[in-house]
């Protein structure tokens, strides 16, 4: 095991556009149809994004973009205007298009489902590829480990208080995962974030969360090789430990 010191905060912490989901010009239309976007609102459809009409000067082009609310993500799902599971998630208010999940990160993910079952206590339950909802985002972590039941989230998805631990598997969605994830599951306080990194070969374990600062990160960052065991801990508790070659395709 070793500390994961590498400056992944300060590089290529902005989602690009060329990551975004591009609406159609009827996608945009049935939003204003449906009063997800007011016939006032400051926003134009440029190239299939959504854009301030009126930036602050000088801004970024990320700033630049028009950013959604969880309600009016959630409204355009239940309008029809994105299916469900379609391949998009919303991250910090962009639309962002889910990386292919290569045979590789399939694998990956049934081994670590696998690995994680026998190791989840009474009260909690693993949830594969489902979405977590924050304030600003809705991402679909490839596993999570969630308080309760199934049935207790009929009507919701589990917050960050409901999810003890989640995991990425990382592979073309690596820089990703370390940064603009990270960052999201920071400011939420989610407790415990592994990325399971296929290309190095490890298992990243981020613990300590620093919650809704200016620069949200985790204080704890430790770096497990194939040849080493990462400890499992839910709900403040190790209940196990897994090989890390156990979790790699």
């Amino acid at each position: 095991m070793k500390s994961f010191t590498a400056d992944i905060d300060r590089a290529g912490a902005a989602i690009g556009t060329d990551d975004l989901y591009r609406l159609s010009v009827k996608q945009f239309h049935q939003m204003s149809k449906a009063g997800i976007l007011k016939h006032d609102d400051p926003v134009e459809l440029l190239e299939g994004l959504l854009f301030l009409k009126h930036p602050p000067a000088g801004a970024a082009e990320e700033d630049e973009l028009y950013r959604l609310s969880v309600k009016q993500y959630h409204d355009m799902i239940r309008a029809g205007i994105l299916e469900e599971g379609a391949p998009v998630e919303l991250l910090e208010g962009l639309l962002v298009g889910e990386m292919t999940k290569k045979p590789p990160h399939c694998v990956s993910c049934g081994l670590t489902q696998d690995a994680l079952q026998p190791l989840v206590p009474a009260g909690w339950h693993l949830k594969v590829q489902g979405a977590v909802t924050t304030k600003e985002s809705e991402p679909e972590p490839d596993i999570s480990v969630v308080r309760g039941k199934r049935r207790d989230y009929i009507r919701r998805h589990p917050g960050p208080k409901d999810s003890a631990m989640l995991v990425e598997v990382a592979d073309s969605s690596l820089q990703r995962d370390r940064t603009v994830k990270k960052r999201i599951y920071a400011r939420a306080r989610v407790p415990v974030y592994w990325i399971i990194n296929l290309i190095d070969r490890q298992v990243e374990v981020f613990t300590g969360p620093s919650g809704p600062v200016t620069r949200p990160t985790y204080q704890h960052q430790e770096v497990y090789s194939e040849d080493e065991e990462v400890p499992v801990v839910i709900d403040g508790k190790e209940v196990g430990r897994i090989r890390v070659r156990d979790l790699l395709p």
